[in-house]
């Protein structure tokens, strides 16, 4: 009996290692099992002529012919590799939908799921005719099979044809699709644009007027309220601002009021209160409300924000007629000027801007998923935080980054706050270092310039990319508040 268990076992061993030997001899070159020629799935599943398709699946390599329903058979198609194929969808494709087959030489495959055929069809804009579309606005499409358009034919600032491709619309769907004008590098003047589809229709769009978005920058300016010689001799003399002055230069929120001293004693002061002393205090203002020499600027003045609280003073005064807004007293100087400072938006002309801020363009900050354009000034660079890495993309936002012109005489300025310690390092669309990195390890640069160099042009045209989005450059670091980052050109 113990002879026959033996022979059993070790009749069980070769049948099991002829098994083993067996199915090793049907695996390919990797190891991995030959299932033979099949189709696992194909996209899309709706098409119309001429509409980019990819098949999956097996035992592609020696394909010959793909026939689509109706009996149309195409052989003009590129094997990627062994489990995929790329082809267009050809014309005559049966209205009906069907089965797609793949053959070889010997054998052929069936789809599963069917092939069902499209028709895009546009009901609406967001924009209706006579209206004005501005450079960098979005216009959104309405209809059906949407998915099928693949470009939008506009004028060019010099009346040639532009074409924003499908690629760089800034949603598309089936019910809706939403694209981006340009923002400068549009025509000024009244035309017709046109809808283009994958099966070559040519869908009119509104006639619209077309206006390039101003160019311009802002800019830092000072009005003078008051000029004179008010002299500060002891807390007992007090002087008062009349509303009425601020109100003459329309002051608003988030604007800020310099008061400008002559000081010829050390133990100089100006307390600075509301029309009706201290109601409310002023915010920004020490707790005191007390300016002191200490806290003069190196041009000789002192300075506050116009906030909610403080603007109906600015602009009515007092509750007892007086018209005041604010009351100053102190001692050991002389005011001799008041001003209010204000950013104001200044049109360059013609030409275009001579830098453009990078927010300009599609901009991706947070690598954590986040798909809108995000940038924040004040922005902060991180190595570890995806908050603090961006991409600028190019070909998406408008005008197109690499249509710009640059050259090695180009460069980045990067605009950052003093006393912030740090850097920044640009990188290629696959986080290869640019060796074009930034830094202020002293902290006392208001900007830091960034020549772009042969390889960084390379990135922005698109010659280096990562093959999956049209980054043209990552900036990442760390230490640096950032206040602004241009490219001029």
């Amino acid at each position: 009996m113990k002879h026959i268990i033996n022979y059993l076992g070790t009749l069980l061993a070769v049948v099991l290692i002829s098994a083993t030997f067996t199915a090793c001899s049907e695996n390919d070159d990797n190891g991995s099992a030959n299932v033979g020629l099949g189709i696992k799935v194909f996209s899309p599943t709706k098409v119309v002529t001429n509409q980019p398709m990819t098949i999956n699946g097996s035992g592609f390599s020696a394909a010959t012919e793909i026939e689509f329903p109706g009996g149309v058979k195409v052989s003009n198609f590129e094997i990627v590799s062994d489990d995929m194929i790329r082809v267009n969808a050809p014309s005559g494709i049966s209205a009906e939908g069907g089965k797609i087959i793949v053959r070889t030489a010997s054998e052929e495959t069936e789809s599963r799921l069917p092939l069902t055929i499209g028709h895009t069809n546009v009901t609406g804009f967001s924009k209706q005719p006579g209206e004005t579309a501005n450079g960098g606005e979005q216009i959104t499409v309405f209809g059906s099979d949407l998915e099928f358009v693949n470009a939008v034919e506009l004028l060019d600032a010099e009346g040639n044809t532009l074409l924003i491709d499908h690629k760089d619309f800034y949603r598309k769907g089936t019910s809706n699709l939403i694209f981006t004008l340009p923002k400068f590098n549009i025509y000024k003047g009244t035309f017709v644009g046109y809808i283009y589809t994958f099966d070559g229709q040519k869908i009119p769009m509104p006639e619209l007027s077309y206006e390039p978005a101003a160019t311009g920058h802002w800019e830092s300016q000072e009005i003078d309220i008051w000029k004179g010689e008010e002299d500060m001799a002891g807390w007992g003399n007090n002087w008062s601002v009349k509303a009425q002055w601020f109100a003459d230069q329309n002051v608003a929120v988030g604007e800020k009021i310099r008061i400008y001293l002559d000081v010829y004693a050390d133990n100089a002061q100006v307390k600075v209160e509301s029309g009706e002393w201290s109601a409310p205090p002023i915010a920004g203002l020490p707790a005191d409300q007390i300016f002191r020499k200490a806290d003069l600027s190196p041009e000789g003045y002192w300075e506050f924000e116009i906030d909610d609280a403080i603007l109906p003073w600015l602009l009515n005064g007092d509750s007892w007629g007086h018209g005041d807004a604010l009351i100053l007293h102190g001692e050991g100087c002389k005011i001799v000027k008041i001003t209010v400072v204000r950013d104001v938006w200044v049109e360059e002309g013609e030409g275009g801007p001579s830098e453009y801020d990078i927010k300009l363009f599609t901009v991706y900050q947070n690598q954590g998923g986040n798909t809108e354009p995000t940038l924040e000034y004040p922005y902060k660079p991180s190595w570890s935080d995806d908050s603090g890495k961006i991409r600028i993309m190019r070909g998406m936002g408008d005008p197109s980054l690499e249509n710009l012109g640059l050259t090695t005489s180009s460069k980045f300025v990067v605009y950052k706050e003093v006393g912030t310690k740090g850097q920044i390092q640009f990188n290629n669309p696959n986080w290869g270092d640019l060796n074009a990195g930034c830094n202020d390890w002293a902290g006392d640069k208001e900007t830091i310039e960034v020549p772009i160099t042969e390889d960084m042009l390379k990135c922005i045209n698109g010659e280096i990319s990562d093959g999956w989005s049209n980054t043209a450059l990552i900036l990442q670091g760390d230490g640096l508040t950032v206040t602004k980052i241009v490219i001029v050109p």
